[in-house]
């Protein structure tokens, strides 16, 4: 998103054999005039002997325009580069890159205000969309990655860890509508250890594989009914242990979420069959 690249500012002086006074030398020496360069940019600001130096403005055929610092025929300190679409970045630069804090603001409404290097979004920094929606954390180039927070326009949210622009490691995901779930995530999806609970007082702690309950979990239901045992592919699959509301509690063999086999019944309940 943020590549400010437009072969930037290192296109030649005008003619190439000039000679090159050594940035080093004083500022008197700098002087302040216009020149049109091999590629066909305009160049008007200050230069020290035949390299662009100082404050300027350059202005491509196809209408890009920077306007800032130059040093040794490149952009380097604070400038504004304007892209052809209407993009643009406001900031520090090195090197003809964007690089330090800045801004780059998409016509579409889209934002990025942070920490660049070498052209790409690393460090911390926040983006903004048009839609309302939002990130606030770290990046690494040019990617969500590391700690951050995300913000749904819907009132959605995620706080956690990020690689590569995915929901990855741990973090919290919390619905617009209460629902609430805090553990572990691989590439967006629940994965691993972690707890569900719904705004309704249901609750599920235990394992997760691609956003399904799979393996060992806890559910409990408001009324105090409980199961702990086996799951896979988001149901009861297994052996586990049933508690009624009333505190029985059965050990039965489940499939696809239905009892099938009762292994074991409460002590009066045996005594009553007798």
């Amino acid at each position: 998103m943020g590549n400010c690249n437009e072969a930037c500012c290192e296109s030649k002086t005008e003619v190439q054999s000039q000679k090159v006074i050594p940035v080093s030398q004083s500022l008197e020496d700098r002087q302040t005039r216009e020149a049109t360069l091999e590629n066909g940019s305009i160049y008007v600001g200050q230069w020290k002997g035949n390299v662009r130096d100082g404050i300027g403005k350059q202005t491509w055929p196809d209408g890009a325009v920077y306007e800032g610092a130059f040093l040794n025929n490149r952009a380097e300190g604070f400038g504004k580069f304007t892209h052809v679409d209407g993009d643009v970045y406001e900031g520090e630069w090195q090197d003809d890159k964007a690089h330090g804090t800045g801004k780059y603001q998409h016509v579409d409404g889209s934002c990025y205000e942070g920490e660049w290097v070498a052209d790409k979004q690393t460090g911390f920094g926040v983006e903004s969309w048009s839609d309302g929606s939002s990130y606030r954390g770290q990046y690494e180039d040019g990617l969500k990655h590391g700690k951050g927070t995300f913000s749904w326009m819907d009132g959605s949210s995620y706080d956690g860890e990020f690689a590569t622009n995915d929901i990855y490691g741990e973090g919290c995901y919390r619905w617009a509508d209460g629902r609430e779930y805090r553990g572990q995530w691989k590439q967006n999806r629940m994965h691993g250890q972690g707890i569900f609970a719904w705004p309704d007082g249901r609750k599920f702690d235990g394992q997760y594989i691609d956003d399904l309950k799979s393996g060992v979990g806890t559910f409990d239901w408001p009324d105090k009914r409980k199961y702990i045992g086996q799951w896979l592919n988001g149901k009861q699959h297994g052996m586990g242990t049933y508690t009624e509301s009333n505190g029985v509690a059965t050990e039965c063999e489940w499939v696809d979420g239905q009892r099938i086999l009762l292994v074991s019944q409460p002590p009066d309940k045996l005594k009553a069959g007798n």
